[in-house]
């Protein structure tokens, strides 16, 4: 007999006495997290029946506001959905109201409790499904790039490195892999690491990235790509919460200094047979591995032109895509090579996988995730050869094409067959209809760059 999903919230009450509210929790399209806040008394009803959400929270903009082109507003009639508690995501909060706060992942369903098409947790589990009917379990780690940045603003209202908590002086250099700038921001990593552990977290390592005030923290692989990017979407409200307690502000956008490195989310990928054999890992010690691997490599290859919409979904997202700055600019692979899309680690060979190395920081984690793993089921399944592997620097061989415009972004997965056909189209009309939407919006908004270059010289 299944065990009572309310036994779970029981035992966690009893063990967290001191817990008055727990916020119940679900990623909409951007990977913002919206919910409900409820009393302590009311977690039980919660795991018996769920709670309600309007379907119209899958067509928020960035800004909260309802988009009704998605058809999920009043069109059709805005409507409510019951939301479930995803097990094992029931924590405590330890950076909110003194450890007196928890919170709680929700998934939503239809009436009839099928999965609602628009939830992007959904979206993945029915990419999970193809892997799982074909016998295969991937593993997966996430690794999120993230700027600190100064709550106060400087002389002209932009963003600044924060100041150092231990020298008080702002970082104006890049200092990639840096300790002692890892030992100056060490009361923040640390309280990260202990909430994180106290959230069942699994985080792996922290290192100083290329930028004044950027670092990056990636989480240990595992073999439940769900649970990974419950994870990856708790780790990124776990750390902006530690820098709102620590004074600074934690931003995932993909480009937040124009001249500076922007932020990325690399994820690895490996696929395990029934009998737990790494399929990518080739017998003879290949290091570009199996024919399996790269046909995974080259579904990833082609579908990439179309899946940039979904991996860089907002206007910041583009700005990212520089070159000289180890951002993928076509779609291409190498062994241990930095400079291509698709990067195969150095390593034990046991351990042989794919890196994806295009997504921002800004991206939604499921998403991201749902987009990678039909790339690699369509290579398998159509036996795709990839093109030969790129040695040395790619950006000096190969010509870009990747786009670096929105509104072609959204054209070209608008009309590719292949994600549809994966992700569901209803999703992805919604998903494309939500961000040209948000696009709109934001041709309507006139830069201070563009009256400094334009206002008297036309």
């Amino acid at each position: 007999m299944s065990p009572n999903p309310v036994d779970e919230a029981q035992a966690f009450l009893e063990r967290h006495p001191d817990i008055v509210s727990i916020d119940l929790l679900i990623s909409d399209l951007n990977g913002v997290l919206r919910g409900k806040r409820i009393p302590r008394d009311n977690l039980e009803k919660v795991y018996r029946d769920g709670v309600n959400l309007p379907a119209s929270v899958f067509a928020l903009d960035i800004h909260g506001n309802t988009v009704e082109e998605t058809g999920l507003g009043l069109d059709s009639g805005d409507g409510d959905r019951v939301c479930h508690p995803v097990p094992g995501t029931l924590m405590p909060s330890p950076w909110l109201r003194d450890g007196q706060q928890a919170q709680l992942l929700m998934t939503m369903a239809e009436p009839d409790g099928t999965p609602f098409f628009a939830d992007p947790r959904q979206v993945l589990d029915r990419v999970l499904e193809r892997f799982r009917r074909a016998g295969l379990t991937p593993v997966v780690a996430v690794e999120l790039e993230f700027y600190l940045v100064d709550r106060q603003r400087d002389d002209l209202g932009m963003i600044q490195p924060p100041l150092s908590p231990s020298s008080g002086e702002r970082a104006t250099q890049s200092q990639l892999y840096s300790i002692n700038e890892l030992d100056e921001y060490a009361d923040f990593l640390e309280e990260i690491h202990s909430a994180a552990a106290t959230q069942e977290l699994p985080l792996d390592t922290a290192l100083k990235e290329c930028a004044p005030g950027q670092f990056e923290i990636n989480l240990i692989h595992s073999d439940d790509a769900l649970a990974a990017c419950d994870s990856a979407v708790l780790l990124k409200r776990l750390i902006k919460g530690v820098a709102l307690k620590h004074g600074f502000e934690a931003t995932f956008m993909a480009k937040p200094y124009g001249s500076e490195a922007g932020s990325g989310t690399h994820v690895h990928i490996s696929l395990l047979d029934e009998d737990g054999r790494n399929v990518f890992s080739d017998e003879d010690g290949d290091h570009l591995g199996t024919p399996e691997l790269q046909r995974a490599v080259a579904g990833l290859l082609e579908t990439m032109p179309a899946s940039m919409g979904l991996l860089a979904p907002n206007l910041n997202s583009f700005k990212r895509f520089q070159p000289g700055l180890y951002v993928p600019m076509a779609p291409t692979w190498g062994y241990d090579n930095r400079s291509v899309a698709v990067r195969i680690p150095s390593g034990d060979n046991r351990a042989r996988r794919i890196e994806h190395r295009v997504a921002g920081a800004d991206v939604n984690p499921y998403l991201l995730m749902a987009t990678l793993l039909a790339a690699i089921d369509h290579g398998l399944h159509r036996h795709l050869t990839p093109p030969p592997a790129i040695t040395g620097n790619a950006y000096d061989q190969v010509t870009p094409s990747l786009t670096n415009s929105w509104r072609q972004a959204l054209d070209l997965l608008e009309r590719d067959e292949i994600l549809a056909e994966a992700l569901g189209p209803d999703f992805l009309r919604v998903f494309v209809a939500n961000r040209r939407v948000e696009r709109d919006q934001t041709m309507q908004s006139i830069s201070k760059l563009e009256y400094d270059w334009y206002l008297r010289h036309v």
